[in-house]
């Protein structure tokens, strides 16, 4: 007599992805998969084609960026099929049970969030959490929350300001959220908007320069964000006009693209805040606190590990200072300059984190594609700002932090002779202002790329240490297999690492992929089988894309 399989979420959702596979989300398949679909149906109280494809969705929950193109795959329909399903999976958005990222100039893509996922594993609907008595320090986590998902193009600015104001009205007991209620601006979203982005980049971020980059990623529309930094610029928005925010002074002259918070406004919003005794860095989100950079073990060949320990060495404080101050005093550039280059996944950004773990260096991220704004002129603007801030934390820190510029091969490549184009132009200008700022630094910059072969000889010269990153060999490609999964008996390991010439971040996807699937459907009676599967797999994805380092 067979055994009747216990039914929960998981165990539905299994069965409707099955059951899809090959379907073309017939009426067959419907009829077929009845039983599971009214399962997740009751339990989510969703349709049936609102639960079709949320397995779906759960089904590559280990992926951040699904595309349609893949649902599609998986049923083996075409991609218009699944775009008439759109409606259903607006609404898997609304419910929050799928984030979607609306990048620019880009695909549209989507991802499960990880709480959504362990509701699934306890068999419970889940419910967006209930923000109500909270205090104002937890309300502007909130926020930063909201503003964070917003900035990944996560949800729309509708969607943002909607949640902003359910989380206000849900803790109108606030001094803070009296405050900004006060000023009656309910009829001018964009501005009360604005205005709580201030507070945010103020209250969290400690900035008290914020610049046009820190504020373009809040509206949909370019047309509405031209508007408002021509109203900015010149004096003329009700931020500026109420004396809620104020321009900075460079040397005693007003710079109309820097703003912070005026004494008023930051009296008169956080008073049940303690604001006093801040550092300039704590809570910002470009800075990356060397205290909580996690350990972890790194393994190269002997050539790279002598130069990866000459460079410890170096940024060490007290040989740092003392290296400084000579060539300072001896004339020469004092600012060091690193590249480390070489294959994707072969540990260069890691060695970077780990360096600054190790000396007690901060480091300030450098988000490329934020600087490189879609307007001729702001690109300049973005990175001379870039250094300002650099220069100011270098002033404010006992231990100069590392400038990270990761990924860099869009910007470090080689110039464009007689570029005509307003694109090619801006692209020169960006280069030429950072090559200019590299022989004036008073720091220590650390760029990495995957095409140094690319590189333009200018910025070769400009780059003290330059460090090649290779492929691990056999023996260290094992003990890399060891660390990620330290279960694996060792002839299971000697066969992964001479069948599959892995970097180091190929085999942490292996390693993530399996735990994720362990934790969605159990352990798996042929660990062997299944990792054979993982390799295979990630050999044929990454042939000929570019990942992020480990």
């Amino acid at each position: 007599m067979a055994t009747r399989m216990k039914m929960d979420l998981l165990t539905a959702v299994e069965q409707i992805v099955e059951l899809a596979k090959e379907s073309q989300l017939s009426k067959e398949f419907f009829r077929k998969a009845d039983k599971y679909i009214k399962y997740v149906s009751n339990k989510l109280e969703l349709t049936k084609e609102q639960s079709v494809m949320i397995s779906l969705f759960i089904n590559r929950s280990d992926d951040d960026r699904i595309l349609i193109r893949e649902l599609s795959k998986d049923v083996n329909c075409s991609t218009i099929r699944i775009l008439r399903y759109l409606k259903d999976i607006d609404e898997l958005e609304k419910k929050e049970l799928i984030r979607c990222c609306r990048e620019r100039r880009c695909s549209i893509s989507y991802r499960v969030p990880y709480d959504v996922i362990e509701a699934f594993k306890r068999d419970e609907k889940y419910v967006p959490k209930k923000c109500t008595n909270l205090t104002c320090v937890e309300l502007f986590g909130e926020l930063e929350e909201i503003f964070e998902l917003r900035n990944d193009n996560e949800i729309t600015f509708d969607a943002m300001s909607q949640k902003i104001h359910s989380l206000l009205e849900d803790n109108s007991q606030l001094l803070f959220t009296k405050a900004i209620k006060q000023y009656g601006w309910e009829y001018m979203e964009e501005e009360m908007m604005l205005l709580l982005l201030f507070c945010h980049l103020y209250v969290n971020n400690n900035d008290n320069n914020v610049r046009f980059h820190d504020l373009d990623f809040l509206y949909d529309n370019k047309r509405t964000w031209n508007r408002v930094k021509n109203q900015l610029a010149g004096g003329r928005h009700v931020l500026l006009i109420e004396d809620i925010i104020e321009y900075n002074n460079d040397d005693g002259m007003l710079d109309r693209e820097s703003f912070r918070m005026t004494r008023k406004a930051k009296d008169e919003f956080f008073p049940e805040l303690d604001l006093s005794n801040r550092t300039y860095n704590d809570q910002r989100k470009d800075i990356v606190k060397c205290e909580k950079i996690a350990e972890k073990q790194l393994f190269y060949d002997k050539n790279i590990q002598a130069q990866i320990d000459e460079l410890s060495q170096l940024l060490d404080n007290v040989h740092y200072q003392k290296v400084h101050s000579r060539m300072k005093d001896s004339g020469f550039r004092c600012g060091f300059t690193c590249l480390f280059y070489g294959a994707p996944g072969t540990g260069k950004t890691e060695t970077v984190l780990q360096l600054a773990r190790l000396t007690g260096r901060d480091i300030m991220q450098v988000n490329i594609s934020q600087i490189k704004s879609c307007w001729v002129g702001e690109s300049e603007k973005n990175i001379k700002g870039l250094f300002d801030n650099y220069r100011e934390l270098v002033k404010k820190s006992v231990v100069t932090p590392i400038l990270l510029f990761n990924e860099a091969d869009a910007i470090i490549n080689k110039r464009m002779e007689g570029a005509q184009s307003a694109v090619n132009k801006m692209e020169n200008s960006i280069q030429n202002i950072i090559l200019q700022e590299m022989e004036n630094l008073d720091g220590i910059l650390i760029a990495t790329t995957n095409l140094a072969g690319n590189m333009d000889k200018a910025f070769e010269r400009r780059f003290l240490y330059k460090i090649k990153f290779e492929r691990p060999t056999l023996e260290a490609r094992m003990s890399i297999w060891h660390t990620m999964m330290p279960t694996l008996e060792e002839d299971v390991i000697l066969t992964l690492a001479t069948k599959y010439d892995f970097s180091g971040g190929q085999i942490e996807n292996i390693a993530r992929h399996y735990a994720i699937n362990s934790i969605l459907h159990g352990q798996s009676d042929n660990i062997i089988k299944v990792l054979f599967s993982y390799c295979d797999s990630e050999r044929l994805e990454t042939n000929g894309k570019k990942r992020i380092g480990f």
